[in-house]
């Protein structure tokens, strides 16, 4: 009995050959293309030779990360705390022109927080567009949300036009081979971000192995195996949409590196941030929180960040209606997002006319803008990287 794999192939590196000719690969920046099978083991293996296929990863569970619950904060009166940290308030930009990419449990597209967008969404679950869990509504709000109840709650509000693809299933829970579709999507369509707040789901793997009959030890190292291999595929799969760039504009990636630290029961108590944010070009984002005034890193918030942002006590769109708190580095990362969208739309209003904004342009500015300036003395830059991620002017 086979199972489900995920094939990257750039085609790229398809070789061609006429009668009588030698075989020869061809050249340019890679193009990838992704398939999805059930496979045996030799089927797989047999696979990953073909010149072509760049990766051969099994597919795994993905879930949002797990909620951080804390004391409900106040309501703020006229901009979240997080929005004002980056410095969206202070900057003459908003995002406007800019093309950003949610990848999470969908939209309330209705809500009052999106009057008058434009969305085009695209369904990678099998369950249909809209959002039944509320995360991808309320990470949306923080992205591109316009003000609700005279509450400004998002970084970019400019952004007229979306891209949400549906990488998790209205019961909770998704597979790698749908993140990855929905990357290639929105890379395709032309996002200028993309944003996850979304993280494998290793333990997962091992429970499904093991109501399987497979051993504890066994499915561990089966799931810490195909771990690895979709490290692999994301790094191949990065390195793709950078080679893009050389082409064309490229894309920012940011991801969140996950909830799993527990420094509130011994400060040793940290763990690496997940994939995706482990993979190669994506931007890692760490969350923040308050501490009298000053800024530390939130107690949960995965280490080895790239960049931080606020990821306590956020507010944003509720499922339905209204605003609700939230906290998890899954409400740091599309603080980042937007951020991003701002320094696209920045660069484009300042670069010569006969320049091409780039993804890797706008990533150079956004780390070089960041700052650890408010921090508290004993901030580790493993926990918060280059710092705080603010707006250009």
């Amino acid at each position: 009995m086979g199972d489900r794999y995920v094939v990257l192939r750039d085609l790229a590196r398809t070789f061609t050959a006429g009668p009588l000719e030698a075989r020869r690969e061809a050249g340019g920046p890679g193009e990838p293309h992704l398939e999805t099978l059930d496979l045996t083991k030799g089927e797989a293996r047999a696979l990953a030779a073909e010149p072509d296929v760049a990766a051969v990863a099994r597919s795994m569970p993905t879930a949002l990360p797990v909620d951080v619950d804390g004391a409900a904060p106040a309501a703020p009166t006229d901009v979240t705390w997080g929005v004002a940290a980056v410095g969206a308030p202070g900057s003459t930009r908003t995002g406007e022109g800019s093309l950003v990419a949610v990848l999470d449990s969908g939209i309330d597209a209705e809500h009052a927080a999106f009057a008058g967008m434009e969305f085009v969404q695209k369904d990678f679950t099998g369950d249909g567009n809209g959002d039944k869990r509320g995360h991808g509504t309320h990470v949306a709000g923080t992205v591109f949300g316009r003000p609700v109840e005279g509450i400004r709650i998002g970084v970019a509000p400019g952004i007229g036009r979306a891209l949400i693809g549906k990488v998790i299933r209205d019961a909770g829970g998704g597979t790698t081979d749908a993140l990855l579709q929905a990357i290639l999507w929105a890379a395709q369509e032309g996002a200028d971000v993309i944003t996850m707040s979304v993280s494998f789901a290793f333990t997962k793997a091992v429970e499904e192995d093991v109501a399987e009959g497979v051993p504890v030890f066994l499915a561990t190292a089966r799931a810490l195996e195909g771990y690895r291999a979709n490290l692999r595929l994301f790094d191949s799969l990065m390195r793709m949409l950078a080679e893009r760039s050389a082409v064309d504009k490229g894309t920012v990636v940011v991801a969140a590196t996950g909830n799993s630290s527990m420094r509130e029961v011994n400060p040793a108590f940290e763990v690496g941030a997940e994939l995706p944010a482990a993979a190669d070009g994506v931007l890692a984002v760490g969350a923040l929180r308050q501490v009298e005034g000053l800024l530390d890193v939130t107690l949960f918030s995965n280490t080895f960040a790239d960049v931080c942002a606020p990821g306590k006590d956020v507010f944003s769109a509720r499922l339905g209606g209204g605003l609700a708190a939230k906290n998890g580095t899954s409400m740091a990362a599309p603080h980042v997002a937007g951020v991003a969208a701002l320094w696209w739309q920045a660069l484009r209003e300042t670069l010569p006319a006969t320049s091409v904004t780039r993804a890797s342009m706008v990533t150079n500015r956004l780390l070089a803008a960041a700052t650890l300036a408010g921090f508290v003395p004993e901030s580790d830059l493993a926990d918060v990287g280059a710092g705080l991620a603010l707006c250009p002017p």
